[in-house]
């Protein structure tokens, strides 16, 4: 999970985890919820008690996301543009398509110079590879500094030109650093990072 704070105490929570009592603290110390955002259509377990505990927040769902959850209702479906004033000023993203099993969005948080990736690139460090689990993990090439994409959805985008587009588009926003929901995120230097992670497009 990620928080970015917007104008006027408003936070966007991208990819919400269980909201415990303790996160909530944490939270609300920061500021109150204004927009909660899931990457992709896997990314949803924890939307509902989030949006239960804000209801006046906005719920942004990635392409795909509406029709796998029909008893949510979301007020946003993500594009390449952001949506509302407050988070266009603050926040980027963009849309990685041609894929017929999964699209992602991608962000980037420029006050920080972070790209956000959910699972487009996953880095697990050395020591989560262990045993036959390690073994696939890296023979998909996911574990350490040069994790990428799981390659059977790598294999999906049968229609890469667009997610070149979009590589290219995050590539541009040139983020030194890294935000990954699965493994090690990177501090410095992660524009080569992404560009070597997704030079399979």
């Amino acid at each position: 999970m990620a928080l970015a704070r917007l104008p006027e105490n408003g936070l966007w929570v991208w990819s919400p985890v269980a909201l415990s009592e303790e996160l909530l603290r944490e939270v609300q110390a920061i500021g109150t919820v204004k927009h909660i955002v899931s990457p992709n259509r896997l990314h949803h377990r924890f939307l509902r008690e989030w949006a239960l505990r804000w209801p006046n927040a906005l719920i942004h769902a990635p392409p795909g996301l509406a029709r796998k959850r029909p008893d949510l209702h979301f007020d946003v479906e993500l594009s390449d543009q952001p949506n509302g004033p407050s988070v266009t000023d603050i926040i980027d993203q963009v849309v990685f398509s041609g894929s017929f099993a999964l699209e992602e969005v991608v962000f980037f948080h420029r006050a920080s110079r972070t790209a956000i990736i959910g699972d487009l690139i996953q880095r697990f460090p050395e020591s989560a590879a262990k045993g036959w689990k390690g073994m696939v993990m890296r023979l998909a090439g996911l574990v350490g500094e040069h994790g990428s994409t799981p390659p059977d959805w790598r294999a999906s985008f049968l229609r890469r030109a667009r997610a070149r587009v979009a590589r290219d588009t995050v590539l541009g926003w040139n983020p030194e650093r890294l935000l990954v929901a699965h493994g090690e995120c990177v501090q410095a230097g992660a524009t080569a990072v992404i560009a070597a992670a997704l030079a399979w497009i």
